[in-house]
């Protein structure tokens, strides 16, 4: 039988609200209630070309539309290093980018600014931020990232456009942090549903 991505939505259990608690979540106003985040258990492709289980937390609202877009990458067969929510990581997300980890929600500002990232609501998804660095200027993060700032050749797990990963969020309106002109973001894309 061929796999599947096998998607399951959840609300967020006491036992993962524990582990949230002041590394990803945080007491905040503008922190989202836990009511209004969920998890998606789901499948994805591995480097090893074999099937593995992962866990985002995002906005429950955007839940379905996320599975939507996994649908595609999961059916594209692209891989993804590993999926693990990053209170984890204790909530820090260069630790997070290090790993190779694909994430959502963290409650956090835009690094070197007192802005809130599209993370800190659950509406924003990291993927491979390795083979998918964040650049400006001369700076580049994950710092394992540098192997990849050349983008015309095509590597596994590097996200593309055209290709499987862009073509499945801009299926349900997300943002690219690769189509930006300032500075560029592989890994990151985001659906603007309010404002930081």
């Amino acid at each position: 039988m061929e796999p599947a991505l096998n998607a399951v939505i959840e609300p967020i259990a006491e036992h993962r609200w524990m582990q949230m608690r002041d590394k990803s979540w945080r007491e905040h106003p503008a922190c989202p209630a836990r009511s209004a985040l969920a998890l998606i258990h789901m499948n994805h492709w591995g480097f090893d070309e074999r099937v593995h289980r992962g866990t985002l937390v995002v906005a429950a609202e955007l839940a379905r539309e996320i599975v939507q877009a996994f649908e595609q990458i999961f059916a594209a067969r692209f891989p993804i290093e590993r999926m693990t929510p990053v209170a984890e990581f204790g909530g820090d997300d260069e630790a997070s980018m290090a790993a190779n980890n694909c994430s959502a929600f963290n409650f956090r500002v835009i690094a070197g600014t007192e802005r809130l990232s599209q993370h800190s609501f659950g509406n924003a998804i990291d993927i491979n931020p390795v083979q998918n660095p964040w650049l400006s200027g001369g700076r580049v993060l994950p710092e394992a990232g540098r192997a990849y700032i050349e983008r015309a050749g095509q590597h596994p797990g590097m996200i593309v456009r055209p290709g499987p990963v862009t073509d499945a969020f801009d299926a349900v309106g997300w943002d690219w942090g690769g189509d930006w002109s300032d500075y560029k973001d592989y890994h990151h894309f985001a659906k603007q549903t309010r404002d930081a």
